[in-house]
């Protein structure tokens, strides 16, 4: 009894030895191929998915790195040359490249409700409002999201300063997309990159290091819930910023004074923006100095355009945070709102509280996500691994430091007057709002001479609008009419 006890307990050690010697990897340098067809604005286009993994080399020719990413390219067109590449980031930083591929842009979409709820059973459909009638796209997963990961050196270390910080990012990145579009013959295509959240931060960055270390020249940059790209609004900006995001969200939840809500919320946001910038924002300036009437007096007038109470918004001394926001609008109701899209409904452990327990939207995003492109992959696809899809990854600590993609993507379009960029906001995102991006643009070129080249259109949604299918549709219709007008053959890029 005791030897088959020692024998059992031995053959168990050798087992778990090799299976701890096994370790998950992902191959550096793959791609499958597969043939599909969808249906967009009622006619049938033909295409290949390519998906797979590319490496990121080191300045020694070393694989540092293999970034999975997924290739759209419509088959039944003679030549790709002439024919837009759309290269697709989202943010985070760490967030993999689900969100657009599978809800946005790309052939195939969730099966949620119209207005982006998810419904069971989980899955994905065609989408007919796609933009891969008129551009071929690939998604990219940068290091440690969705299936990319690094690779460690012959010590076994991995050296993550080379991954991880807004400029290592885009150093990287750019000689991937080198690479890439090597690899596929698109030198001759007019490209354009898409970037959502961070991704925004990542593509302004990328249009100039393309440009400057790569010789590649864009067409476009489309920024979807952009960050301020290290444009600084600090202070009484930042404050009065908030305010017709507040006026959005609360419009949506009908909290609003009747005679304001019966307005539509295209005659209420023009209204709120201007009361923000000619007056909240100069009496914020003057913080503890501003007399007690006309303190009252704003404090009045915020809670007439926000929903929140009087009494709230001087406790604030004017300056409301939006954590504080998306507690205290619905409070009374019993109800919290969402951070990215101020639509979802929350229910905390007590009312009492200065922010939500959790972030009422994304828990319901993941709900739809998370299964889709796991099934999705797999068995439409055919990749098969066992290496996790990281819808978040671990990329921290990230360095922030340097942060001037605003300016660079300024640069880039002061370079190259062939590039255009295309500004996406919804209403309803209470974490990169909608004014904050117009902010941004209007800051964007200070000298005014491009503002012809910089296009804002928002949306009755949050962060991510298409998720709600009546934006969905209306934002590819911007895209598709983004790369027709910034595509202009036989006209010399000059001033």
């Amino acid at each position: 009894m005791i030897v088959k006890n020692k024998l059992f307990l031995f053959t168990s050690m050798v087992f778990s030895c090799a299976i701890m010697a096994q370790q998950k990897t992902i191959p550096n340098d793959t791609l499958i191929v597969t043939n599909h067809k969808v249906t967009i604005n009622n006619k049938t286009i033909p295409y290949k998915a390519s998906t797979g993994t590319q490496p990121v080399w080191d300045e020694k020719g070393e694989i540092i790195a293999a970034l999975h990413h997924t290739y759209y390219e419509r088959t039944d067109v003679k030549s790709n040359q002439e024919r837009p590449l759309l290269i697709s980031f989202n943010g985070g930083p760490g967030s993999a490249s689900v969100w657009m591929h599978l809800a946005y842009t790309g052939p195939r979409i969730l099966k949620i409700d119209d207005e982006g709820y998810p419904v069971q059973p989980y899955g994905v459909k065609e989408n007919p409002y796609s933009i891969l009638d008129v551009a071929d796209i690939v998604y990219v997963n940068p290091v440690n999201t969705g299936y990319s990961r690094s690779v460690s050196t012959g010590d076994g270390e991995v050296d993550t300063s080379k991954f991880f910080g807004v400029n290592a990012d885009i150093q990287y990145l750019a000689e991937w997309i080198n690479t890439f579009v090597s690899r596929h013959n698109r030198w001759r295509s007019p490209k354009y990159l898409i970037g959502e959240s961070y991704g925004t931060t990542r593509v302004s960055g990328l249009a100039l290091a393309l440009q400057n270390r790569q010789w590649m020249y864009l067409n476009g940059v489309i920024l979807v819930s952009p960050t301020g790209l290290g444009i600084e609004r600090d202070g009484a900006v930042e404050a009065a910023n908030r305010l017709p995001y507040f006026a959005a969200a609360a419009w949506h939840h009908k909290v609003l004074q009747p005679e304001l809500q019966a307005k539509d919320l295209d005659v209420i946001l023009p209204e709120v923006e201007k009361y923000a910038i000619n007056d909240l924002l100069p009496a914020l300036a003057k913080g503890g100095f501003l007399n007690e009437v006309k303190r009252r007096e704003v404090a009045s007038k915020m809670a007439y355009y926000s929903g929140l109470s009087e009494q709230s918004i001087l406790r604030n001394n004017l300056d409301v945070p939006v954590s504080f926001f998306w507690k205290d609008l619905l409070r009374e109701k019993g109800f919290t709102v969402g951070r990215l899209d101020s639509r979802y409904l929350g229910i905390d452990k007590k009312e009492a509280g200065t922010s939500p327990d959790y972030n009422s939207e994304l828990t319901s995003w993941l709900h739809s996500f998370t299964p889709a492109i796991n099934y999705y992959l797999r068995e439409e696809l055919n990749f098969i691994t066992d290496i996790k899809y990281n819808m978040f990854g671990p990329v921290h600590p990230w360095d922030r430091s340097g942060n001037n993609t605003g300016e660079n993507l300024r640069q880039a379009m002061a370079q190259n007057p062939y590039l255009k960029v295309l500004i996406q906001s919804g209403y309803y995102d209470g974490a990169t709002s909608y004014f904050d991006a117009k902010y941004t643009m209007w800051q964007l070129d200070p000298s005014g001479k491009m503002k012809d080249r910089l296009q804002f259109e928002g949306y009755r949604s949050g962060h991510m609008m298409y998720l709600r299918k009546e934006d969905l549709k209306a934002a590819n219709d911007h895209i598709r009419e983004f790369i027709s007008n910034s595509i202009t053959e036989g006209k010399p890029a000059k001033y």
